[in-house]
């Protein structure tokens, strides 16, 4: 039988959003992500969590619960509109001093997410044709403010190894 202590029931468990284009890298670099995660005893909140066929009213609560978010950039992550409206509400979130956000550039750089340029630029606009303009603004504002910030940029492998540890 699990004891909940009366000190820490009510204390808020911090937790990390993960944001990125599921089947392009769900079973490599996120599973290894995850994985290392779990080792480490770090909550953590993954779309595979989520119900399929609900909208995305479910994980903007997840984003708002969330104390920072991993947003993995990858060539494929702006060509989903999910993905691209996670980060519109993280970018809120961010505006009122309640969420932590870390870019990870996947296998992309920085400058084609943050001037759209590139093959994440070729699909930004793809999916913009298919988009209306107040749309399309607020994806651009928060793509340039997650993609300014501090953050990792991934693509020679060794970030596997890292987490693997086997360096």
């Amino acid at each position: 039988m699990t004891r909940v202590y009366p000190r820490y029931r009510n204390v808020p468990v911090p937790r990390v959003f993960l944001s990125f284009r599921g089947e392009e890298i769900r079973h490599g670099f996120i599973g290894h992500l995850a994985d290392a995660l779990e080792r480490c005893g770090i909550m953590f909140i993954i779309d595979r969590d989520e119900q399929r066929g609900n909208d995305l009213t479910n994980l903007f609560l997840r984003i708002k619960e969330s104390k920072v978010a991993l947003v993995i950039f990858s060539s494929r992550f702006a060509e989903s509109r999910f993905c691209m409206d996670e980060i519109v509400k993280m970018k809120e979130c961010v505006d009122e001093g309640k969420l932590l956000v870390i870019p990870i550039f996947y296998k992309v750089r920085a400058r084609d997410v943050s001037g759209l340029t590139g093959d994440f630029g070729d699909k930004f606009w793809a999916l913009a044709k298919k988009s209306r303009g107040g749309q399309i603004k607020e994806w651009m504002q928060a793509l340039e403010c997650i993609s300014n910030k501090m953050g990792l940029s991934l693509g020679d492998g060794r970030f596997h190894r890292d987490v693997d540890g086997k360096k």
